[in-house]
């Protein structure tokens, strides 16, 4: 056998290093038996140390079926594993329980990691895994080799600080351990402070990872600091930085009369617009104006961001990474700086602003007989809340209530042809809070979306659909150029008919199979039927999850939900980035620019995708937190509700009273042994088979309430005595 030159192992040689030295010496010769002390020897290994080491790992690896183990101390290459594709790719993720799991880049089932196999991999690190052989009675299992790239190291907790060193109590679900800090890295950091904290590195042999602190967020329990380590949590923005608000400082907020002059002028045209109360990044305005006795021209007019912020600029870099505005219960995080978002490019009343808008000639059966797509600058005549807005809706009211009449009259009738198409109304209540000045919730009440709601929503919707299809549709032999859609695809017809199967328990059915009109329409006539029931909630929620998620790409398919061929997201840039793209391609193209680059812009649909999701996880998060901190000074107090969730672990209760949502553990039912029973949505008692299923209803007493973790913890209870 021809001795190559190997690497020198040297008196530092880590167990990982010396694995992967290993396998790379096997698997370059996967047919050939090599003796313990040619393997010494090939690998240099001159210490006793080394040696030990590597006959340990030799006999871990015979164990694991990897090597076979021949006459002499000679080894082998397994022949099921000599394979230059032993080494697989992908991303491992950390579980708190120890469970830890690999799953591979190409798409193939996860496989089980061992902590001692894991080379102290973090959540999200990208490594290279080989696989344990089956043996019989145990399944495959993965051994991290490599960690080719690290995910985000930081971490949210709690600091315990002593004279020499300190650590971070986590309460992260992917970590069972504590961070160690050395003093010199904890950046003035105290007992019961929340922080940031970075991971610098795992030794081998280390219990406990080795950390130093990024950022001090302030005293546990301040309501400032918990919703800055939500933020934090999700890897989210929690404070501007300062050159990119200087950018926006530096932005003049005066039209010149060259800037006008270009522009559609709605100056003297009646607009307004209609927000949430709290609101202060005024997106969107609508005008209107009779034409004749059967037309009217209504504009959506939107706010002109990218007028203002330019492709590829300090502030658009921010915004792009950004991606969204982030909604917690008692603040807004934006997506662009207060000047802008809040200023500049609000439409705010008795003010000229830019915009871009869509200009509709509606008639009074609700038909658009000719639309158009310009840049204008308005004048808001009045700032409505939707509360204002909804009055005049119910009393024929107030400033300017012919114009919303009219508005509300034909939204109604767009929204009827919408849902005759195949539209799903999907209609939930939205949980708020009644908080005081420091953040704490005194009330919680739902907030239902009503007309004004309604009329807002549907001019949106019409906006959003007729600029995509004016890039969309480009007419007979021209091809579509490169656009960012909004797409919701069709059902899954696995979830249609778990829906089915559950709504059954209720008496209710749905169509499963059909054109995607019966399916829709079926779906809205089971929404109908649960209106008022007691089960409407769990239905709603059921069926919502049921449907796919709607997402961003280049690669339209429509949109299921809206019943539109052709969607997107033009009627809010402040607070979303797809829709700044949206703007700049419509001007690019209407200028006749040249298609765009699809691989590009489906990079920045994905991020975009990506990001709403994480803002929405952030948002349920703060919530979740409320809830907690409201239920803290009810412990001991008794609820009707109903069961929102079953697991292994245990049941979710929802309270009917306040939403407020907690967990009954399964340990905690000790009058019998309960089994998880997934298809049928239960939990069944095996000796005396009492069942706790879905949607039934059940009495609860709170049991605790822990605001680190965000866990509300319920016990059964009797029910109440009237």
């Amino acid at each position: 056998m021809t001795k190559p030159k190997g690497k020198k192992a040297g008196k530092s040689m880590n167990k990982s290093k010396l694995i992967s030295l290993l396998m790379d010496l096997f698997q370059k010769r996967p047919g050939e038996d090599m003796s313990l002390r040619y393997i010494f020897s090939e690998l240099r290994l001159t210490t006793h140390p080394l040696k030990m080491l590597c006959t340990d790992i030799l006999y871990e690896m015979v164990e694991d079926a990897y090597l076979c183990k021949l006459e002499n101390h000679h080894y082998r290459l397994n022949s099921s594993t000599a394979s230059s594709e032993s080494l697989i790719e992908g991303v491992f993720r950390r579980k708190r329980n120890g469970s830890h799991l690999f799953e591979p880049a190409d798409g193939s089932e996860s496989v089980p990691v061992a902590e001692r196999n894991s080379l102290h991999a973090m959540n999200g690190d990208r490594v290279e895994v080989a696989y344990f052989t089956e043996r019989a009675g145990k399944e495959v299992e993965g051994e991290v080799v490599r960690i080719t790239e690290r995910a985000d190291g930081h971490f949210i907790g709690t600091l315990d600080v002593t004279k020499s060193f300190a650590f971070l109590q986590t309460e992260n679900r992917t970590l069972s351990n504590d961070i160690f800090i050395p003093r010199e890295k904890l950046k003035g950091g105290k007992t019961g402070d929340k922080a940031v904290v970075r991971i610098l590195e795992w030794p081998e042999n280390a219990k406990n990872p080795l950390g130093e602190v990024i950022d001090i967020l302030g005293a546990s329990g301040d309501n400032t600091t918990e919703m800055h380590a939500i933020l934090a949590e999700y890897g989210l923005p929690y404070k501007y930085p300062a050159a990119v608000e200087a950018a926006a400082e530096a932005i003049s907020d005066v039209i010149t009369p060259e800037e006008i002059k270009d522009r559609e002028d709605f100056r003297k045209i009646t607009t307004f617009t209609i927000d949430p109360k709290d609101a202060k990044d005024f997106d969107d305005a609508l005008s209107i104006r009779r034409l004749d006795e059967d037309t009217w021209e209504i504009g959506v007019h939107i706010a002109d961001v990218t007028h203002y912020v330019k492709e590829g600029d300090i502030i658009d870099q921010e915004a792009a990474k950004r991606a969204t505005s982030v909604y917690l219960v008692d603040r807004t995080i934006p997506m662009l700086p207060e000047r802008l978002c809040n200023q500049i490019c609000s439409l705010r009343p008795n003010e000229e602003k830019m915009a871009y808008s869509a200009i509709f000639d509606i008639d009074n059966a609700g038909e658009v007989k000719k639309s158009r797509i310009v840049h204008t600058v308005i004048n808001s005549d009045r700032r409505f809340t939707y509360e204002e807005a909804q009055e005049i809706i119910e009393t024929g009211k107030g400033d300017f209530a012919e114009e919303v009449l009219k508005l509300n009259e034909l939204a109604q009738i767009i929204r009827q042809k919408r849902f005759d198409a195949g539209a799903i109304s999907f209609e939930r209540a939205e949980m708020r809070f009644e908080i005081d000045e420091n953040g704490k919730p005194l009330g919680v009440y739902l907030k239902e979306s009503k007309e004004a709601n309604k009329l807002v929503e549907e001019f949106m919707l019409l906006a959003n659909r007729t600029v995509a299809e004016s890039v969309g549709k480009p007419g007979r032999g021209r091809k579509p150029k490169v656009f960012p859609y909004r797409i919701h695809d069709l059902p899954d017809p696995e979830k249609l008919e778990n829906l089915s199967h559950f709504i059954a328990r209720f008496g209710y059915k749905i169509r499963t199979t059909g054109d995607k009109l019966a399916i829709s329409k079926s779906i809205n006539q089971l929404l109908a039927q649960v209106k008022g029931a007691k089960e409407e909630a769990l239905v709603s929620t059921i069926s919502i999850r049921s449907m796919q998620k709607a997402r961003y790409t280049v690669n339209n398919v429509g949109h299921y939900g809206l019943a539109f061929d052709f969607y997107t997201h033009f009627t809010s840039p402040i607070r979303r980035y797809p829709d700044m793209l949206v703007h700049r391609l419509l001007t690019k193209y209407k200028n006749g620019g040249k298609s765009v680059a699809a691989d590009k812009y489906e990079e920045l649909c994905e991020h975009s995708s990506s990001m709403e999701q994480i803002a929405a996880n952030a948002e349920r998060s703060s919530i979740k937190y409320k809830q907690v901190e409201y239920m803290q000074s009810r412990l001991g107090e008794v609820y009707e509700g109903v069961i929102s969730g079953i697991t292994e672990w245990g049941l979710y209760v929802e309270i009917n009273e306040n939403k407020c949502e907690g967990m009954i553990p399964i340990r905690n039912l000790d009058d019998d042994y309960y089994a998880f029973e997934e298809k049928n949505y239960c939990l069944r008692g095996r000796s005396k088979n009492r069942v706790y299923g879905l949607g039934d209803p059940i009495t609860i007493r709170v049991a605790s309430a822990n605001l680190e973790k965000r866990q509300l913890d319920f016990a059964l209870a009797e029910k109440p005595k009237k």
